[in-house]
């Protein structure tokens, strides 16, 4: 996998509500946790 791949927001967004619902199964999980992983950090300009 390149270095610099990132998951979209629409898809970062899918995997939050995917780990966040408790019926979903432990492999949908890892995948989402994987997703979310490679998402850019939010960024906080201005803020400390």
């Amino acid at each position: 996998m390149a270095k610099n791949e990132q998951t979209s927001p629409k898809a970062a967004k899918a995997a939050s509500a995917v780990l966040r619902d408790d019926r979903t199964g432990g492999k949908s999980k890892t995948a989402a946790g994987s997703a979310l992983n490679q998402a850019p950090d939010k960024s906080k300009k201005g803020k400390r």
